[in-house]
């Protein structure tokens, strides 16, 4: 197996203060200091790259603040605004079968790469289906079938996965072994080195696992950090501990797409397997089907406490 497994490490910082204790929520991490009661949304948050708050009306684009103003593409829509927002009074409500783009030439300050490179993602969503494999967000291009179980390709459509939020797989891998083991609904959070699987194995692999079992019809803040070292998942703005599962110990790097790598995509993945890609609804049972309030990316790995502080400013106050 050509992957690097890393021995247990001890968490000496404060992304993982308190993460023997804590499982989906943050009341025990609250931050006391001045610095994070600041904290109001996650434009108050250093390294913001993008934030979407879904406040737009259904059939418009919608637009982030952040560093980047882009602006993302319904797909399969109109999709649905709802009044039950967490950033305000709306939300996006996504039946199964739409989700958002911003094609790759126009998002490359979400093209994150390389052996050093960090990454956070916090998504505040309510799931409403029972589907598996529910992608939330990221750069994720699962590649054409005849791809299965390589770990690269060649052509414009070869697996160029890089980074990725997903809940609701049914499969969880262990760090130090390889070895997957069944999982229902919860908050995952994927990087690759290779593009497509990992070397030896039919998927991909590489991804931590929380333990909080995520209900429907419930908001969560899920999020997920890696600091070069391991993906670390949270729930609710605490470190959602799982064994083996998580915090998962990983050295990058983070896969380079190059220009035909995949598009930046919300609810489900830049999938060219579809026969009417990338419109049309899927011809599997997988995507995310529920309420977005909100989507983050940082180009670091925020800490325990950052995290803890956002949530407490967001949900903790619903």
């Amino acid at each position: 197996m050509s992957v690097l497994l890393l021995n247990p490490i001890g968490f000496n910082d404060d992304r993982t203060e308190g993460s023997a204790k804590s499982t989906n929520t943050a009341r025990g991490n609250n931050p006391e200091n001045s610095e994070f009661k600041k904290i109001k949304s996650p434009v108050d948050i250093p390294n913001l790259l993008t934030f979407w708050d879904f406040q737009e009306k259904s059939g418009s684009t919608k637009k982030s603040k952040g560093k980047y103003k882009y602006e993302l593409e319904e797909m399969n829509g109109p999709i649905r605004r709802v009044e039950d927002g967490v950033f305000g009074k709306y939300s996006a409500d996504l039946e199964w079968g739409q989700w958002l783009r911003l094609k790759r030439a126009d998002a490359q300050g979400l093209n994150i790469h390389g052996s050093k490179k960090q990454i956070t993602i916090v998504s505040w969503i309510q799931r409403q289906s029972d589907r598996p494999w529910q992608y939330i967000a990221g750069m994720w291009n699962e590649g054409d079938m005849k791809f299965l179980g390589k770990a690269e390709g060649i052509g414009d459509r070869y697996p160029a996965r890089q980074y990725a939020l997903f809940m609701s797989g049914l499969s969880q891998t262990d760090y130090r072994t390889y070895k997957r083991s069944p999982a229902k609904h919860q908050a995952m959070g994927y990087l690759s080195p290779y593009g497509g699987a990992t070397p030896n194995h039919p998927f991909a692999f590489d991804y931590a696992t929380g333990k909080t079992f995520l209900e429907k019809d419930t908001w969560y803040m899920i999020a997920y950090t890696y600091d070069t070292k391991r993906i670390s998942v949270y729930v609710n703005g605490a470190l959602d501990t799982n064994a083996n599962f998580n915090p998962f110990h990983y050295e990058g790097p983070i896969f380079d797409g190059g220009p035909n790598g995949a598009d930046f995509t919300v609810a489900q993945r830049d999938h060219p397997m579809w026969p009417t890609y990338p419109e049309g609804k899927p011809t599997y049972e997988e995507g995310f089907d529920g309420k977005l309030g909100g989507l983050a990316v940082y180009d670091r790995a925020l800490t325990a406490k950052e995290i803890a502080a956002l949530y407490q400013a967001t949900l903790g106050k619903k």
